[in-house]
């Protein structure tokens, strides 16, 4: 099996002729994985195809996560609806709160993909980068977005956005909706400009900030429209907030995998989410970047032992950090290597 064949088997329920090994890998890792400047990395596309192509030739037993993503930090969405964006040589760009908050925010209309921000420039180098990945044989299998709690923090702040959903909370309704309504077709317009993808992913840490009472009035509803839009494609949701109260409600949301926090034991996850491949966890700073390859592969071997290699795909527990060496994936894949 290829790595995306059983990181798609394991995610679909069915079992693998051994354990993925999968990471969710972006521009806070990339540009100085590769030594490049980070404005480099997402102007000059060659650039980008190569850093982005070679993780197949030295990784091949890696299913990388979304794949070949177009992404500009966490701009794509926020950009959509007037944020500005702050760029740097070193870092991807940050995101400024609109100016007027939520009586700025609170009427506006969904943003159209083909249009507003960065979204359709995008679009446009997802047809121009999968072109060119045909020539090799390769398709891109998934695309990603911003959830919505995610994306109205950036664009209030998240302080904000905290506050508002206990005192404003029917104007935090209507502002969340029509933000739940921009990912989705966010998330249609770039699966309508590949070949044959087969999954989503949606990144939205800000939930796990949520009381369990302030998840099932705003989290529920959204996610759960969310995620039921793209029945039959393989649906990941990273939310790597440490967040044990809100573990079993996140259950049934409607996503198959489960990318989440290595401070929450995988074992106690599997309990509240046995239906659910999960995504993890390996501390991916203190281990991944900071230990030894020693140590990654007993953080491997303890997420195998807890799980029973049920519905496990080996990852960290979050994306791929900044500064993680090649050697830290080396150790991933050792460990499951040793086991067939």
């Amino acid at each position: 099996m290829t790595p995306w064949e059983r990181f798609a088997t394991v995610a679909r329920g069915g079992k693998a002729d051994r354990v993925p090994v999968a990471l969710i890998v972006d521009s806070p890792w990339l540009p100085g994985y590769a030594a490049v400047d980070t404005l480099d990395y997402f102007l000059k596309t060659d650039q980008w195809l190569h850093i982005n192509r070679d993780l197949l030739t030295r990784f091949p037993d890696v299913a990388w996560i979304p794949g070949f993503w177009i992404e500009y930090g966490m701009a794509a969405e926020p950009s959509a609806f007037g944020a500005r964006i702050m760029w740097y040589h070193d870092q991807p760009p940050a995101i400024e709160p609109v100016l007027g908050g939520l009586a700025a925010l609170k009427d506006v209309e969904p943003a159209d993909p083909q249009y507003h921000g960065f979204m359709p420039l995008i679009l446009q180098r997802y047809v121009d980068t999968e072109n060119q990945l045909l020539r090799d044989g390769i398709n891109i299998k998934m695309v990603a977005a911003r959830g919505p709690f995610a994306v109205t923090g950036w664009m209030l702040s998240m302080t904000e956005l905290m506050v508002l959903l206990q005192t404003d909370p029917e104007a935090m309704h209507q502002l969340l909706d029509t933000v739940t309504t921009t990912i989705i077709a966010w998330l249609r317009a770039q699966l309508s400009v590949l070949k044959a993808p087969e999954g989503i992913m949606v990144l939205d840490d800000i939930v796990g900030l949520l009381s369990p009472k302030l998840f099932e009035e705003f989290a529920r509803p959204y996610m759960t429209r969310l995620f039921s839009e793209f029945n039959g494609m393989i649906r990941i949701y990273h939310n790597d907030t440490p967040c044990p109260h809100l573990i079993k409600p996140m259950a049934n949301l409607g996503f198959d995998v489960f990318n989440f926090s290595h401070e929450t034991d995988i074992a106690k996850v599997q309990e509240a989410m046995p239906n659910i491949a999960l995504m993890g966890n390996v501390s991916p700073y203190a281990v991944m970047v900071n230990g030894t390859p020693q140590e990654v592969e007993e953080w491997a071997r303890e997420c195998i032992r807890k799980t029973n290699k049920k519905n496990l795909i080996l990852s960290a527990g979050g994306g791929v950090s900044p500064g993680t060496p090649a050697e830290a994936i080396d150790a991933l894949v050792k460990v499951v290597k040793e086991m067939d």
